[in-house]
């Protein structure tokens, strides 16, 4: 029986969106079942005219909204959130809040969790990030699962990239010009196949 994966993810310009699609790809490939889902949106329509957002999230507007009571029937959660302040942004974190209820029953204890993170700057808190959103995960019991160094391309030198051994990440720049770098996107699909994979083994 495959693995069911949930991809939940905030995104504000689409950085950390891309990101999701290839660790969906990473899932699909392990042969698990990947399901995109985003956290609902807590900023007023106006705020994000102001911050240029309202055309890039334009892209994810029919990707559905995940509810807190459907959580546990995932075998496996993969979180993606921007960084905001070194640690994830406001809307994962108002959703994550909403599960008391789940963490009173230890409805998520034994479930895989990952993260993955983008900075508007290479040293703006990728990792902070990752592992400030981990502790939440483990205080609800789920298995943590990173990105080990058996993906070889995160120890590049020479150019800006993202990803550690906590989880795939990228650099959208300040103003959200830069793409992910393909390393980024090989790392986030590296990652999503290995959350599935062991995602399989522990429900044999």
């Amino acid at each position: 029986m495959p693995a069911k994966v949930l991809i939940l993810f905030y995104s504000t310009y689409g950085h950390v969106y891309q990101l999701a699609k290839a660790v969906a790809e990473g899932v699909k490939e392990a042969g698990a079942e990947a399901v995109i889902k985003r956290v609902p949106e807590t900023l007023p329509a106006d705020v994000l005219a102001k911050l240029g957002a309202v055309e890039a999230q334009k892209q994810f507007a029919s990707v559905p909204i995940a509810t807190v009571d459907e959580l546990p029937s995932y075998d496996a959660i993969i979180f993606g959130t921007p960084t905001r302040f070194g640690a994830m942004a406001g809307q994962l974190r108002t959703f994550l809040d909403a599960t008391g209820g789940l963490w009173m029953k230890g409805a998520l204890v034994g479930k895989v969790g990952s993260v993955f993170t983008s900075t508007a700057t290479q040293h703006g808190g990728q990792e902070t990030t990752l592992i400030s959103t981990i502790t939440s995960l483990l205080h609800h019991g789920f298995v943590i699962v990173g990105l080990p160094y058996t993906f070889q391309a995160q120890t590049t030198p020479d150019q800006i990239i993202g990803c550690s051994p906590y989880g795939a990440s990228t650099v959208a720049g300040g103003k959200g010009e830069r793409s992910p770098h393909q390393i980024d996107l090989d790392g986030a699909k590296f990652q999503g196949k290995h959350v599935a994979q062991i995602a399989t083994k522990l429900i044999a």
